[in-house]
């Protein structure tokens, strides 16, 4: 038996290149509307870019379970347009004024019509999926939506709290990012007729590298920039979220170093305490290294749910996927 190939992101995009040009086709045709202002905000997102991550995953689960065809392109579209959606939201919630580089949507157009804007997308993405006439790959993304939404809600009420648990953190990063990535690969085995624990295998690899995604996010938020990552770093702290370096550096510093993490918080940006100091408390106590130790944890735990699959192209993509995941930038 064949062994498996580790694959550069070159590599593993190329293996769905086609169908994803074709996804962005499908994107831009379905936020299309005789409203203007959906149309002009739905072609604003999609030349936002991004790295199309999730409909990727669609594709390739499709493709490790032996699914061509067309409804793996709309779903790819429907999941892409579902993460659009949250991102309107998010940064409405969290008046970001930066996306990938450019005006969020809510400072160009406010936060009325983006929140608007964000509710057809959603509106849009299940309509899509409804013409589908797959009722099991409906219950998946009506779920999903629901976590993601309650994810949102438990978020705010950990707003500018110390007491932010790993547990707690670990349970708002599975419902706002990791759920996602679950669904995506559920979709693929759906479409693909793979049996029950198959389809449970291919979700739980995607929760596990969606945590591992998320992490790798948190440490980011505070080493790399704002003209790699789009957005002013420290976001995060600024906005009242206590992520896992944080979670970690409050378990190990003093309550004198505590109270600086506490000032940013309450204070809501870096008057007092500069991004600096709280910088140099989480690399002096190795709260990035543990973050990071803890996302190659969860991206070994995915690759160990693809073991019961045969080895294709399609594997080592999603096998090798988790290195990606570890090493990007942005």
């Amino acid at each position: 038996m064949a062994s498996i190939k580790n694959l550069t992101v070159r590599e593993v995009f190329e293996l769905v290149r086609p169908e994803l040009q074709r996804v962005e086709e499908e994107f831009v045709l379905q936020t299309a509307s005789g409203v203007h202002p959906i149309t002009e905000i739905g072609q604003y997102l999609q030349e936002g870019g991004g790295k199309r991550l999730r409909p990727a995953l669609v594709l390739l689960s499709s493709k490790l379970c032996e699914y061509e065809g067309l409804s793996s392109i709309r779903l790819g579209a429907v999941v892409e347009m579902i993460h659009t959606a949250t991102l309107v939201h998010d940064d409405v919630i969290d008046q970001a004024d930066t996306r990938r580089g450019r005006p969020s949507t809510n400072s160009r157009w406010g936060n009325h019509m983006s929140v608007l804007a964000g509710d057809w997308l959603y509106m849009q993405a299940f309509h899509i999926a409804l013409a589908e006439r797959n009722f099991r790959i409906l219950d998946v993304l009506v779920r999903l939506t629901q976590v993601m939404v309650e994810g949102e809600l438990l978020q705010l009420t950990c707003l500018r709290k110390l007491t932010v648990t790993e547990e707690e953190y670990l349970e708002l990063a599975y419902r706002k990012t990791a759920c996602l990535f679950s669904a995506c690969l559920r979709v693929g085995a759906l479409l693909g007729g793979k049996s029950e624990s198959e389809e449970t295998q291919l979700g739980l690899y995607g929760i596990n590298l969606g945590l591992a995604f998320q992490l790798i996010d948190d440490v980011l938020d505070f080493t790399s920039s704002e003209e790699v990552l789009g957005k002013p770093i420290g976001s995060d702290l600024r906005e009242g979220k206590l992520t896992l370096p944080l979670i970690y550096l409050l378990r190990r510093c003093t309550p004198e170093e505590a109270r600086k993490v506490s000032q940013v918080l309450e204070e809501g940006g870096f008057h007092s305490v500069r991004f600096a100091e709280i910088l140099d408390l989480i690399e002096h106590y190795g709260t990035l290294r543990a973050a990071r130790e803890r996302a190659q944890d969860f991206s070994n735990k995915a690759r160990s749910f693809l073991e019961g699959f045969p080895n294709s192209p399609f594997k080592d993509a999603l096998h090798s996927l988790p290195d990606f995941i570890l090493e990007r930038e942005s």
